[in-house]
């Protein structure tokens, strides 16, 4: 396939025109965008298999309005829900949650590790800026201590959450964590996450130079060169002491497993009950 008919299959996935974007000026969204239809494609996902569920927030704007699939725009914190509804219905679907931290580890956090917890097949990008973004720039629940928010004035007093580990230790089947920087890296972990079965889970570390941009000082340049600096392999991370760690960004995949995924469990149940009832 051509350079040209491979970028015209790409943008089979996503409604057109593409431009203006919804997005701010250096938002790391559209390389989040970008990198998601080239996995899509490269795994050969069909738009008519997939769902998209997202919540409210920034990163709620990469599935709606732009993905041409199916897409549930919901209420804010409670995208796994619908997609756990979708995914058990559906089972033979592709079912994609894509939102931000606010959403899915702040207001939908409980609603997160649950999922990990019963391996439902879905396959959740978390977009994390570390800050409520497109409401103002409130503290969120991965903001980093000390920050400067619209709600922390004189500095977040919280520590905020490591989320790609939280999710890990829930029982997720695949974890891992890149930036925006990593491009490449990020479009791997994507495709693995769409071919391993059960909850798969990739965060995101996205820069947000406007509402978290005021507290750090940074422009999008400069945080993508801070995300570049400041990341730690997971390998290398085992080894490291929790000081060492401090301020560091590991990247790279955390948790491969194979657990029996939710909807094939529930169908056995199903089935169990069946016999009993005769």
């Amino acid at each position: 396939m051509s350079k040209e008919n491979a970028c015209a299959h790409r943008l089979e996935y996503v409604r057109k025109p593409i431009l203006p974007t919804v997005f701010c000026p250096g938002c790391g969204g559209g390389t989040v965008l970008n990198v998601l239809v080239h996995a899509l494609d490269e795994e050969r996902v069909d738009q008519k298999d997939l769902v998209a569920v997202t919540g409210i927030g920034c990163a709620s704007w990469l599935p709606s309005p732009y993905l041409k699939s199916d897409t549930l725009h919901c209420t804010h914190g409670r995208a796994i829900p619908f997609a756990t509804g979708v995914k058990v219905q559906k089972p033979e679907l592709q079912v994609m949650v894509i939102a931000g931290d606010g959403d899915l580890s702040g207001i939908g956090g409980n609603h997160l590790i649950h999922a990990a917890r019963r391996n439902i097949g879905l396959k959740v990008f978390l977009v994390n800026n570390f800050i409520y973004g497109m409401t103002g720039g409130q503290v969120a629940p991965t903001t980093p201590i000390d920050t400067r928010t619209a709600t922390t004035p004189y500095g977040n007093p919280e520590p905020p959450f490591n989320i790609a580990q939280v999710v890990a230790a829930a029982g997720a089947n695949y974890v891992a964590r890149w930036t925006t920087y990593h491009a490449f890296q990020l479009k791997s972990a994507m495709k693995k996450a769409f071919a391993t079965p059960g909850f798969t889970f990739v965060e995101i570390i996205s820069q947000c130079p406007v509402s978290y941009g005021k507290s750090t000082k940074q422009d999008a340049v400069q945080m993508l060169q801070d995300f570049k600096d400041r990341s730690v392999p997971f390998e290398k991370s085992c080894g490291m002491t929790e000081d060492e760690l401090e301020g560091q960004i590991v990247v790279g995949e955390l948790v491969s497993r194979s657990r029996p995924e939710f909807t094939t469990v529930l169908e056995q149940v199903r089935e169990k009950a069946q016999e009993e009832d005769k």
